[in-house]
């Protein structure tokens, strides 16, 4: 038997902060920046719009793929993809002259930015399994709280004129620091898993790989993804169109759910896993229940207590599935499992937004969002069901490792293997 590597759970833990601060720097520039980029490549809306879709086409092949290097080379590899992350972003910025390269970049970012994503879960879900304490959902709060900070420093930075790629290049040098710090702090190869040290349950027999179970979380996954990415991507239209309010004030939309999903996420984060059904089912209500406030708001303060309410439960939705997946799985098959619930969860962020458009055009924007009432709903209805069927109805029940000598010491026969 070999000795298992277990990094640290303070260093673990800041390592997951860390990337998810890398990453939503990333996409907060790329965000604000949209409108100068798509000036740049002098290319017109419905250019744009064919461009955009080279994003999801390439991250959902690289997700599948980063859970396979993950379970193969270990988790070092979510310090490579941060690392590479701020690169490609920054050759995006500079190269994105037509609609061709443009397309061939954004198709780089995707498959970058997909493989990150699966990555630096597994690095947070890795960290709170071997804490024996939440960190997904506040790593997901670091991600949305950058996300809106380096949005606005990106919009001050266009406001003063400030070349294109230069936001870009700061990204680039703080994922290069960020890949840096993650891979000294992680732990060198691939984990297997000593169960009597980490103490974790697996809904199949050990050494067997059983891909259902977290088809059937990627499911809720994705729900509450369209859920999200529909109001994030609508709400400002919405609050213009129908409650006629100016283009000032439209966009304060998206930035108040943005806002409230941040805040709950780090409200939230303390909550312990045998809490995990209770906050699925609480979020999807609460999910449900403001978009239907939304949709029938007669003003704008009512759609604002509507949105605020949405956002805050959809905000702990994902990580509150993650962590279930990480207490749930073998730790040599973490990266797989991690990659088919992000991957599955990432195709209802594509199809939300084309969801409610769909949706608009047959019943208007009220209906269009009773409509993404019902998705939330329906995660509400399903979430019994899918844990049971799962196995992951009943949370596993962690053993918190300090640091590898203690794990080691738990395990006798490894010091003469």
């Amino acid at each position: 038997m070999t000795r298992t590597p277990v990094a640290s759970p303070r260093r673990l833990t800041v390592s997951a902060y860390v990337a998810f601060a890398a990453f939503g720097s990333f996409w907060g520039v790329w965000g604000a920046s949209v409108p100068r980029i798509q000036q740049q490549a002098g290319i017109g809306a419905g250019q744009l719009g064919f461009a955009l879709l080279f994003v999801g086409a390439g991250a959902l092949p690289a997700m599948l793929l980063a859970g396979r290097a993950l379970d193969r080379w270990g988790l070092r590899v979510a310090a490579v993809l941060i690392g590479a992350l701020g690169g490609v972003g920054a050759g995006l910025a500079l190269t994105a002259v037509n609609l061709t390269s443009l397309c061939a970049g954004l198709a780089l970012v995707g498959a970058t930015s997909g493989a990150a994503d699966v990555s630096m879960n597994a690095v947070a879900g890795r960290a709170e399994k071997i804490a024996g304490r939440p960190v997904i959902t506040r790593a997901h709060g670091v991600f949305s709280s950058l996300v809106v900070l380096a949005s606005l420093a990106t919009g001050l930075a266009s406001g003063a004129s400030l070349p294109l790629g230069l936001p870009f290049l700061a990204v680039a040098a703080l994922a290069l620091a960020a890949g840096a710090a993650l891979f000294t702090t992680l732990p060198a190869g691939a984990v297997a898993e000593a169960r009597d040290s980490v103490g974790a349950a697996d809904p199949a027999p050990s050494g067997r790989w059983r891909v259902l179970p977290f088809l059937l979380i990627g499911v809720l996954g994705a729900l509450a993804f369209a859920s999200e990415n529909a109001h994030q991507s609508w709400s400002a239209v919405f609050v213009h169109d129908e409650l006629q309010a100016g283009v000032g004030l439209s966009a304060v939309a998206p930035a108040l759910f943005a806002g409230t999903v941040a805040i709950t996420r780090f409200a939230a984060g303390g909550l312990k896993a045998a809490h995990a059904p209770a906050v699925l089912l609480v979020g999807a209500s609460a999910a449900a229940a403001g978009t239907a406030l939304v949709a029938a708001a007669p003003t704008l303060v009512v759609a604002g207590l509507g949105l605020a309410s949405a956002a805050a439960g959809t905000a702990v939705l994902f990580p509150t599935l993650i962590g279930l997946v990480s207490r749930h799985v073998d730790e040599s098959h973490r990266g797989r499992a991690t990659a088919v619930v992000t991957t599955v969860s990432y195709l209802g962020f594509l199809v939300g937004p084309g969801y409610v458009g769909l949706w608009a055009e047959a019943v208007g924007l009220r209906g269009a969002m009773a409509a993404v009432a019902g998705l939330a709903a329906g995660l509400f209805l399903l979430t019994p069901a899918v844990l049971r069927l799962s196995g992951m109805g009943r949370p596993a029940r962690p053993r918190v490792v300090k640091d590898a000598e203690q794990a080691a010491a738990r395990q006798p026969s490894a010091r003469g293997a």
